[in-house]
Order: C-alpha cells, then sequence, then structure tokens
C-alpha cells in the first residue's frame, strides 16, 4: 500500500496533531505527516537569526514569514491531503492563506474547527473537501479514504 502524505496547518498551542499521528499510527495507516514548524519562537525569528537582525519589526516578520513560506509551499505541494486546524483561541490567518493556496492546488482538503467557526470560516468550509470538528474525525476520515473502512460510530462519539 503505498504511503500517503498528509500536511498538518494550522494552530499550535493544543495537541491535535499528537493527536491525529497518534490515531493513524494506531490505526495501522500507511502515512507520512509534515508540518510547519510549531516553535513559534523560532518561526518568528528564524528570519532574522539567518538572514541579519532588522530594527523595523515589519521587516522582521517578513524576512521570517519568507523563510517560512518556503517549507509551507514546499510541502503542501507534496501533500496528498492538507489538514488545517483553526483553534478556540487565537485567529490563524496563516491558516486561512494555507488552506486557500491548498484549494488553488486543489489539493485534498480536511478542515478541522469547533462548531462556534462554522459561520466566520464558512467560505473556507465551503472549498473543503471535508470538514471536521475533532482530531479522531480527520483519523476516521483518513482511515476511510485509504482503507474504505467505516469508523465504529459508538468509538468516535466516546472520543
Amino acid at each position: 500500500m503505498a504511503e500517503w502524505r498528509v500536511y498538518l496547518s494550522g494552530e499550535i498551542h493544543t495537541d491535535w496533531r499528537e493527536r491525529i499521528v497518534d490515531g493513524t499510527e494506531k490505526a495501522g495507516l500507511p502515512v507520512t505527516f509534515s508540518a510547519p514548524v510549531t516553535d513559534h519562537g523560532a518561526s518568528d525569528d528564524c528570519g532574522v537569526a539567518i538572514l541579519g537582525s532588522e530594527p523595523d519589526p515589519v521587516w522582521h516578520d517578513r524576512k521570517g514569514a519568507q523563510v517560512n513560506a518556503i517549507r509551507t509551499r514546499t510541502l503542501i505541494e507534496k501533500a496528498d491531503i492538507v489538514v488545517v486546524r483553526f483553534g478556540e483561541k487565537y485567529r490563524q490567518w496563516n491558516a486561512a492563506f494555507d488552506a486557500g493556496y491548498a484549494a488553488a492546488l486543489r489539493k485534498s482538503l480536511i478542515i478541522l474547527h469547533p462548531a462556534e467557526h462554522r459561520h466566520p470560516l464558512k467560505e473556507v468550509d465551503a472549498a473543503a473537501d471535508a470538514v471536521a470538528e475533532t482530531p479522531e474525525q480527520v483519523v476516521a476520515i483518513l482511515n476511510y479514504v485509504i482503507n474504505g473502512t467505516l469508523p465504529d460510530r459508538a468509538a468516535i462519539a466516546a472520543e
């Protein structure tokens, strides 16, 4: 069975990535994951750490964004499926950009967010192939598309 490449984009403040990785490992799914750099400080400061300091915060951020974009664009382009998580607390503008980029590339796209974000994310959701509310639902989607196996509904409801 071929390896599926899944890119995990979005908020970095919760354990959603680990839950998806653990769930796919437990299910024995042939998935390789990639993601942006999730160390917030490293992501913010990579440009100036590598290319030199900037006194203006705008250019500090711009250098970091440009260096991070190399990774993000490359990994999204290589992915079979892109999962984009919008968290409860923070606005993830970069996640919205990643979702749009993946949609423009016609990548299979799974959006993950809590129910209360349905309205503000309606356009993003409309571009997705699936919209999930829990990491366990994402694992069930991956299991279905890879193996054609439906989950035990009771098991998903319990998680």
